[in-house]
């Protein structure tokens, strides 16, 4: 059975590949090579095998050549983009660094003209209260006046009625000349009278006029004032709403803060006399909670970090959540975000407080945390100089160090935390909040 088999199989083969003969000769002697079938077939297959390697070889390294030619030209696009959509970052930032700038301008005008308001409010009631002395004043004399008129017209009535009677006496007696001369400084002394009543009725009628234009000027005040206090008041109150802060409990912590009292912010008072206070004055006392409000808002927003520690040129190069981390390639929680610029950029404190720490934090290099109101801390790290010391009191906009590469880093760049009861939170939240307002 094998052998018919080999047989046959030797025939095939012998069909496709018969055998052949090589013949090498030289000068002295002539030999041959015997290629039988089955070595044609190895040298065929072997060949057929080198060629298709080969093929596939080529072909791999084409399609990795095109491949990689469309990765680079896709990185490039992409790099592109990137650029591009930092460029369009940059220029919005810097928009919204300027439109930040326009409001503190606005919200210092504000400030100035209510100041400028309070004292027009202020003096326009001490001229009400003169005037309204004054016309207390003039009543009270036009109704002496009044009185004395009255008893002039009744003795000049009675010297009338006597000087009948006794004319007939006074011809014999005494001359008609002292009699005229009586009546007529009787007469003089009644038109005196009758005149100055007329001028004190002049004089309450413009007092009154004065009175009701002083009223609308109080008004416009009150109404510009308010206004005022509307426009002020609100952007601060939804900036500390933005940023999830309890304004009661903040308002209340700093005024507990700042208990003074006294000066132009009291309460006002416009009469001793134990009377109902009046419109003006409930309109005047509920203007001025609203400016103690505002000044607390104020010194509120000097104590939480509402700014950017950065304010030269920069880009953000980590967001505050979970990333790739970029040492070890596993995916960890970031608590900050990443600020990058170049190196010894200037660092400032967002907000007013005191220094706790300022020296090396392991991972963190150079670092340096401020405690603040409220509960909360701010940390920068990876600092190439620290430009404070721990204990210092420092304020919002204060330089507090340079930007660098300490720690464990891959660049020169600023990692910026916000902890609020030692719990990391998102210190855009506070960045953007303060957006619309400073």
């Amino acid at each position: 059975m094998r052998t018919k088999l080999a047989i046959k199989t030797h025939a095939f083969l012998e069909r496709y590949f018969p055998e052949r003969r090589v013949f090498l000769k030289s000068d002295s002697d002539t030999r041959f090579i015997r290629l039988r079938p089955g070595t044609q077939l190895l040298a065929v297959a072997g060949s057929a095998l080198l060629v298709s390697w080969a093929i596939v070889a080529a072909a791999i390294i084409l399609m990795d050549s095109i491949g990689s030619g469309n990765f680079r030209d896709q990185a490039k696009r992409d790099q592109r983009t990137y650029q591009a959509r930092l460029n369009d970052l940059s220029a919005q930032r810097d928009a919204r660094a300027e439109e930040a700038l326009a409001a503190q301008e606005r919200f210092n005008a504000a400030l100035a003209q209510i100041s400028v308001m309070q004292s027009e409010l202020l003096n326009s009631e001490t001229r009400r209260r003169e005037l309204e002395t004054g016309i207390d004043v003039i009543q009270s004399t036009l109704r002496d006046t009044m009185k004395d008129r009255e008893a002039a017209r009744t003795q000049l009535a009675s010297l009338t009625e006597e000087g009948g009677a006794e004319l007939q006496v006074a011809a014999n007696t005494a001359p008609m000349d002292f009699l005229a001369d009586a009546l007529a400084r009787t007469a003089a002394e009644r038109d005196k009278i009758e005149a100055d009543a007329q001028d004190a009725l002049l004089a309450a009628d413009e007092l009154t006029q004065k009175i009701a234009l002083m009223q609308e000027q109080n008004d416009t005040i009150f109404r510009q004032l308010e206004e005022a206090m509307t426009v002020s008041v609100a952007p601060l109150d939804r900036m500390f709403r933005n940023a999830g802060m309890p304004t009661d409990q903040i308002l209340r912590t700093v005024r507990r803060g700042y208990s003074g009292q006294g000066g132009p912010l009291t309460p006002l008072s416009f009469t001793t006399r134990g009377d109902e206070p009046t419109v003006d004055t409930l309109r005047a006392n509920r203007l001025l909670n609203q400016m103690d409000k505002l000044n607390l808002y104020r010194i509120a927003a000097s104590k939480a970090p509402f700014a950017n520690p950065v304010k030269d040129s920069f880009r953000f190069t980590s967001k505050f959540g979970f990333r790739r981390d970029p040492k070890t390639g596993g995916r960890r929680m970031h608590q900050g975000v990443d600020f990058a610029a170049g190196l010894g950029t200037p660092l400032y404190a967002t907000a007013d407080g005191v220094v706790t720490h300022a020296g090396w934090g392991s991972g963190y290099g150079r670092l340096v945390k401020i405690q603040h109101e409220f509960g909360i801390e701010t940390r920068y790290a990876h600092l190439s100089k620290m430009r404070v010391k721990v204990g210092q009191r420092v304020s919002r906009g204060q330089r507090i160090g340079d930007m660098g590469a300490s720690g464990r880093v891959t660049g020169v760049h600023l990692h910026y935390e916000v902890r609020v009861g030692g719990k990391a939170v998102n210190p855009m939240i506070y960045i953007k909040a303060a957006n619309d307002v400073f």
